[in-house]
């Protein structure tokens, strides 16, 4: 055990008012281990909760610690000092999706930084052991962090069905759009379009391989012109991972009649709509994208494998004296991920 009595915590106490102060210990419960957090990267959903002070049709009804892209280090127990990235998902295993393999659309789960579970951006956390995933020696703590979202990339990846040598369209180029990228290359993809409104990220994407798309994102694509000339250059799947009306409707029309698009991202407001007609012409199967599922040992190994860039998604580190400052940088988007160390 550390020894320690009180840490510091960030809570969510309204929209954007984030405030550190000291807490007690988390009490560790059977089933579970302590966890030194070493990196919490913020994502777009933590952003929703800053802006909003919910997510969809959760509310802030209490200060809540936010913070589910977590690494950390094992701080008591028979694994103590092992680095750990940490599944922010614990589903009941009760019900009838999780035994059926869906953990991800389980009723009762909870999760970190989300509802009335608290996250990572404190010092320490208790969680159960299970969920705590040995880091390889090649893995920074940082890309510990990233394989959260590198895990939504590969659900959304398995939701598009794109065949070897298919051609696909990313419409969102924050970091899950990026990773959806590289992951889409690597696994045969013959080409990959990327949009995306701001300069910075389609030139990273653009960096990754993928053919941007001359517009960015924006109300300007949502007909497809820029994107596609011609049925011919119409793409196999398309994912949206920008949580505007302007980009689903970019994504289905730019997908060739009989295609898929696989909604990623999350609209503010709790509502996406989309041209009815372009999707029912086009006969569209559209799939809706919840977290990840069971995905963490694919994405260790991914990672591990050297095929993906996670450290070049990283573009501010900063300590959790300085969370505050974090979120209105990660609000500007003028980067791509940001990771707050709360051992800095």
């Amino acid at each position: 055990m550390t020894g320690e009595t009180e840490i510091w915590a960030a809570r969510l106490y309204g929209t954007a008012d984030i405030r550190l102060a000291r807490e007690p210990m988390p009490a560790v419960e059977p089933s579970m281990s302590l966890v030194r957090v070493t990196a919490v990267g913020i994502c777009g959903s933590d952003l929703h909760w800053w802006g909003e002070a919910g997510i969809g049709d959760a509310r802030l009804d209490r200060p809540l610690v936010l913070g589910h892209e977590n690494a950390g280090v094992i701080a008591d127990g028979p694994r103590r000092g092992q680095r750990v990235a940490i599944d922010p998902a614990i589903p009941c295993e009760a019900c009838a999706q999780c035994r059926r393999g869906w953990r991800n659309l389980c009723p009762r789960v909870r999760f970190a930084g989300h509802g009335s579970t608290d996250g990572g951006l404190r010092e320490f956390l208790a969680w159960p052991t299970a969920l705590l995933h040995p880091l390889p020696d090649t893995l920074s703590d940082p890309d510990g962090a990233l394989l959260e979202p590198l895990g939504v990339a590969l659900h959304a990846q398995d939701l598009g069905h794109l065949r070897l040598g298919g051609s696909a369209a990313v419409f969102g180029c924050g970091p899950i759009g990026l990773m959806l990228i590289q992951l889409l290359l690597a696994a045969g993809a013959s080409r990959v379009i990327a949009a995306d409104p701001l300069d910075h990220r389609r030139k990273a994407a653009d960096g990754l391989g993928a053919e941007i798309a001359p517009a960015g994102l924006g109300a300007d694509a949502v007909p497809g012109a820029e994107i596609t000339a011609g049925p011919a250059a119409e793409v196999d799947t398309a994912f949206e991972v920008a949580g505007t009306d302007e980009a689903v409707d970019a994504a289905m029309a730019a997908t060739r009649p009989g295609g898929r698009v696989v909604l990623v991202g999350i609209p503010d407001g709790d509502r996406t709509s989309f041209r009815a007609s372009v999707a029912r012409r086009k006969g569209l199967t559209i799939a809706m994208s919840r977290r990840m599922n069971d995905t963490y040992p694919r994405a260790i190994a991914l990672a591990e494998s050297g095929r993906l860039d996670l450290a070049a998604l990283v573009t501010h580190r900063v300590p959790l004296a300085d969370v505050a400052a974090a979120f209105r940088t990660a609000a500007c988007r003028d980067g791509l991920k940001v990771i707050v160390e709360p051992g800095g």
